[in-house]
């Protein structure tokens, strides 16, 4: 209706806010975006304005006006050819400034080759409109959205090629000790690929543990100060057990257990 703005916003007509944890970047579906058209930025996100590929300026929180120093040419160009809507003349990308998680799961592999598997969790934002410009610039947009999903997928092969530069050399036992230096590894490593795309990382946690529950229980084991051979011996010890098996007390200790009368079973005793 003439002379009503159109308000290009990331709430919906009942007041829902598309842009969750979820997601980083949202591109306003809509093609009819003209100058005058009224820019709602919230508090928590950075818009960035483009015109035909082109950016024209990139937006913090508050409302403005959308205005290009071209406006009587496209305005005649949208009046002869498209009746006043010229198609994705100009386009909206909202970016999501709040700490968003950033997961990773995969398999890594000791210096035995023994399969460990680990999880990264990492807290990522966009820090300054410079960085919401980087953004835009270098991550792909499908569709309307960038969800941290996608981030993930980019980010993935650098946290992987991070743990397996210290696991691999590494005996399975150790890996615990080697947290530290993983962390600060994932971490040096994923800054310097994030910056790329306008990404400040704040914090990494990760978990390196046995993929195979056996080696759990066998680690957990020697973590008590058995040896080799002890942690494999209680270990059978309480399978044993689990199955209802009499002899499971035998086997922990590493004494022989005799059915019925003990001194029939001792070899040379004259019986």
């Amino acid at each position: 209706m003439a002379g009503i703005r159109q308000v290009i916003s990331t709430l919906t007509s009942e007041g829902k806010e598309l842009m969750g944890p979820d997601v980083l970047a949202y591109h306003y579906p809509d093609n009819n975006i003209l100058n005058g058209s009224l820019l709602t930025v919230e508090s928590n996100h950075f818009a960035v304005l483009k015109s035909r590929g082109a950016i024209l300026s990139v937006y913090d929180t508050g409302q403005y006006v959308i205005q290009t120093p071209d406006r009587p040419i496209i305005g005649a160009f949208q009046q002869a050819f498209f009746g006043g809507n010229s198609p994705w003349q100009y386009e909206v990308i909202y970016i999501n400034r709040a700490k968003l998680i950033l997961e990773v799961e995969g398999i890594a592999y000791s210096k035995e080759m023994a399969e460990m598997g680990y999880h990264v969790s990492c807290y990522v934002h966009v820090d300054s409109k410079d960085d919401a410009l980087k953004l835009v610039q270098h991550m792909p947009i499908a569709g309307h959205y960038v969800s941290m999903k996608e981030v993930n997928s980019y980010a993935g092969p650098v946290i992987e090629q991070s743990i397996n530069r210290i696991v691999q050399l590494t005996e399975l036992e150790r890996v615990n000790e080697k947290m530290p230096d993983i962390i600060e590894l994932v971490k040096d490593h994923l800054q310097e690929f994030l910056s790329v795309y306008g990404l400040t990382l704040n914090d990494v946690k990760a978990l390196v543990f046995p993929k195979d529950q056996r080696m759990k229980e066998l680690i957990a084991l020697r973590a008590f100060g058995l040896s080799e051979v002890d942690a494999v011996r209680y270990y059978t010890a309480m399978i044993m057990a689990q199955n209802g098996i009499v002899s499971a007390p035998n086997m922990a200790v590493g004494k022989p257990y005799f059915v019925g009368n003990p001194q029939m079973a001792i070899p040379g005793s004259g019986s």
